[in-house]
């Protein structure tokens, strides 16, 4: 593979105008493309195969419940305070004046009557929407606030809540922040303004092409609003560090006195090979998300993968085009003067001479990190999580306040029975679910024309989050064969919550197992060892188990919650767990491929054990830090987030990529492949001939080129 990625880099310098030419045509296509292919995104929850999904179905087809569950709604929320309620009749004219204007806001299908509490200093109205929540414009939600804002004037407070209340942010700004920082980062690290431009562009470029591919598969596939959020995410954060370990090689090739052509192949026949399996393994990260078995989270992963694998194509072919119009212009103006040994190298030499010390304690200290993570307790967020001083969260702390804490989260009980039965069956249900323990109330059953299916609705005493409700939840799908000749099953936005925590709890250890399977075969052939895959992939587990742990503290549990703004602590959102090891297996990886890469390619070509290790480490470290310091300020900044789930992922973000790069990569790495000496570059001689040999460290093409200049291309052919 050394020797193709050589000729290619080669062929690519020279053939630059060309090169930068087919991509300009390519984007011409996708731009073409997405602007005359692309189709609608939708907000549509499905999860397949559970029972809350199925009783909708039989919602929909039985109750004509289709084609609504996906519209926008609001909630309007009206509270007097002290002595008054809001049956007067000056309050009821004012209410009466806002659901006429409610009614009268653009997209609006229906308004509800109010309803009131029991002490009528708090009422509701429904407002439904024709649209869906992703089509709801800034317009729109500014004409229900000032529509519901007319009761003010009567002395009515009112909050909104609901999907039609939920901006659809792009999170633009922060990655604007995150290019910023990056760019910062690169100049400090390259002290070359063009060669901290070059990663900066092919990360915009890959995602750039991601993002047009996206909206052309929305032409032909049902995609959710939230597909491209990895994708864009991830696409940035690999294309800065691919093209960062190529510039930095070629740069290095440049000061070894290379020609930069021969730099430019040298570069990518050495950096090149780990950027490849580097971008496999992420790849393999995020297309194992189809494991789970939910289709929004299986579009997330195979759009971030796919962009992945551009940014991988992007590094291989343009990056060295642009190297061939930089040249030398890579080169700081004013060379560095090193005083004394380089900070990687003197870190290097001092976990080998102390590795047993730095293994013990660093691997303790995330141990112990860790063990909140025992505890962890998942589940999807509501407007209980909101920011305190929004409107959403007023609305739902009103409602909970003045109907019950289970009134944010009703359950449907859909019955089931023969014809003409299913109202006397759902008569038989509401008894018994009125007998359960935490039940506020069970409506009376409302059957469909056939009389063959019922709905009852049912209040929980405790909040939709808690415990409570899902042992309700539980206890009433354990009565679902008690009424005869009937079947119950639950559903609802609560149900539907708990069965997604469920479903992606149960998934995790196959996922697991499928990334870290695939990833230590992938590594196992990378690095012709056996210790190595094992060593990288216990290391990962480890950040993430730490990463789980600090979130768990400070999300959960509360700990440090005033330095991080943390409100309201409590479960943790229940996609989190495989998000977090998704994104974080790729980056990880990439940090084990750069560091190792170089500290096997240093031992292949004679370097003792703890001498290759110093000079992968020495090499590594500049653009490691670099790497993970950007990926730490773009995460960190999820931190100013007012949402609460916001927070917590842009914190277990940038924690895991803090622990897994300097915690793990540059420290316990070093100091285990220094304690296992040359039994860490083992591999049995029966299965080092059965793994084709990709020669990642260039060691063919070492021994082809060796100090001599390096000939003229041949036709690229493969090896």
């Amino acid at each position: 593979m050394a020797t193709l990625l050589y000729r290619l880099g080669r062929f690519s310098f020279r053939r630059r105008r060309r090169m930068t030419a087919l991509w300009v045509v390519v984007f011409a296509l996708l731009g073409l493309g997405a602007a005359t292919l692309s189709g609608p995104t939708s907000n549509a929850f499905s999860i397949p195969g559970t029972e809350s999904s199925r009783a909708l179905e039989v919602i929909a087809e039985k109750m004509g419940g289709g084609g609504t569950a996906n519209t926008a709604s609001a909630t309007v929320v009206f509270t007097v305070g002290g002595d008054a309620t809001l049956a007067g009749t000056a309050q009821q004219a004012a209410l009466k004046q806002a659901v006429t204007a409610l009614g009268a806001a653009p997209d609006v299908a229906a308004v509800t009557q109010p309803t009131l509490s029991a002490d009528k200093q708090t009422a509701y109205a429904t407002v439904s929407y024709t649209i869906g929540q992703a089509d709801v414009t800034e317009a729109d939600r500014e004409a229900l606030f000032a529509a519901g804002r007319t009761v003010q004037s009567a002395g009515v407070g009112v909050e909104f809540g609901g999907t039609a209340t939920e901006a659809n942010e792009a999170g633009g700004a922060t990655e604007v922040i995150g290019v910023a920082v990056a760019a910062v980062v690169l100049i400090i690290t390259f002290g070359a303004l063009v060669a901290a431009g070059l990663p900066l562009l092919t990360a915009i470029l890959s995602v750039l092409v991601g993002m047009l591919g996206i909206r052309i598969a929305t032409g032909f596939f049902d995609l959710s609003t939230s597909t491209s959020a990895l994708a864009l995410m991830l696409g940035l954060a690999v294309g800065i560090d691919y093209a960062l370990f190529v510039v930095s090689r070629y740069r290095h090739e440049l000061a070894e006195g290379r020609e930069p052509e021969d730099a430019a192949g040298r570069a990518l026949g050495t950096a090149g090979s780990a950027v490849v399996f580097a971008g496999l393994t992420v790849f393999i990260a995020l297309a194992a998300l189809s494991v789970v078995g939910i289709p929004f989270l299986t579009s997330m992963g195979l759009a971030a993968a796919g962009t992945v694998a551009v940014a991988v194509l992007i590094t291989l072919t343009l990056l060295p085009a642009l190297l061939g119009f930089a040249g030398r212009k890579v080169l700081p103006k004013r060379p560095r003067k090193v005083k004394g040994v380089a900070f990687g190298e003197r870190w290097a030499r001092g976990i080998v001479k102390h590795r047993v010390p730095a293994l013990v304690l660093t691997a303790g200290a995330l141990i112990v990190i860790a063990l909140p993570a025992t505890q962890l307790r998942l589940a999807l967020p509501d407007a209980s999580t909101a920011a305190q001083d929004s409107t959403q969260r007023k609305a739902y702390d009103q409602l909970a306040e003045g109907f019950g804490a289970g009134f944010n989260g009703p359950l449907i009980v859909v019955v089931e029975a023969g014809a003409g039965q299913a109202k006397t069956a759902g008569a038989a249900a509401q008894k018994i679910i009125e007998g359960l323990g935490d039940v506020a109330l069970v409506t009376p059953p409302a059957a469909n024309q056939a009389g063959d299916t019922a709905l009852l609705t049912v209040m929980p005493k405790s909040s939709p989050n808690s415990t409570e409700t899902e042992d309700l939840v539980a206890a009433i799908r354990d009565q679902r064969g008690s009424v005869s000749g009937a079947t119950l099953s639950v559903t609802g936005t609560t149900a539907l919550n708990i069965d997604v925590s469920e479903k992606l709890s149960a998934a995790l250890l196959p996922y697991l197992s499928v990334v870290v399977g695939l990833a230590i075969l992938l590594l196992m052939l990378v690095f012709r060892s056996i210790a190595v895959p094992l060593k990288a992939t216990l290391g990962f587990l480890l950040s993430v188990a730490a990463t789980f742990g600090a979130v768990v503290a400070v999300f959960q549990w509360g700990w440090l919650a005033g330095l991080f703004g943390v409100d309201n602590p409590g479960p943790i959102i229940s996609m989190m767990p495989i998000f977090l090891i998704g994104v974080l297996f790729g980056l990880a990886m990439d940090y084990e491929v750069f560091l190792v890469t170089r500290a096997r390619e240093e031992y292949v070509h004679g370097a003792g054990p703890d001498e290759a290790i110093i000079t992968g480490v020495r090499h590594g470290a500049r653009v490691v830090t670099a790497a993970a310091l950007i990926m730490m300020s773009v995460f960190a900044g999820f931190l100013l987030a007012d949402d609460a789930i916001i927070k917590s992922l842009g914190f277990a973000l940038a924690f895991g990529v803090a622990v897994d790069a300097f915690l793990v990569r540059m420290t316990i790495v070093p100091a285990v492949l220094s304690l296992l000496g040359r039994a860490a570059w083992w591999l049995p001689r029966w299965l080092d001939r059965a793994l084709p040999n990709v020669d990642i460290e260039g060691e063919k093409l070492s021994r082809t080129l060796g100090d001599r200049p390096a000939e003229e291309d041949r036709p690229l052919v493969s090896v």
